[in-house]
């Protein structure tokens, strides 16, 4: 039962991704580009849900503790230098995050003495 529900989430995951990927290559339609922006709420909430599930991915392979603030953490410590990039790239960084990428920010947390930023 509990791999059906991995099996699930999986494919959950694919289908976001896959929707994501979609949304950046065609062109906004009259109705999209005439809707408002999403606010401040609604960004963050995206965003935490796709590090959500990156995190479920991770634990997929054997990463147990990895959760979704930890991945944001690790995504956007590169931003404290260069700022908020535009939401096409913050998407982008989190779902091509490898996992070695993240085991290095996290052991150079632990080195500088900020676990975990």
């Amino acid at each position: 039962m509990e791999q059906d529900e991995t099996k699930g989430s999986f494919m959950e995951q694919l289908a976001v991704e896959q929707m994501v990927r979609e949304s950046l290559d065609s062109p906004l339609t009259e109705e999209e580009a005439e809707s408002p922006p999403l606010t401040e709420e609604e960004l963050n909430g995206l965003i935490e849900n796709i590090c959500t599930s990156k995190a479920e991915e991770f634990r997929m392979i054997g990463y147990e503790q990895v959760t979704g603030e930890e991945i944001w953490e690790c995504v956007s410590d590169k931003y404290k230098k260069t700022g908020m990039p535009a939401l096409h790239q913050i998407v982008n960084d989190i779902l091509s995050l490898k996992v070695t990428k993240f085991m290095n920010w996290m052991t150079m947390s632990i080195y500088k003495g900020n676990p975990f930023a």
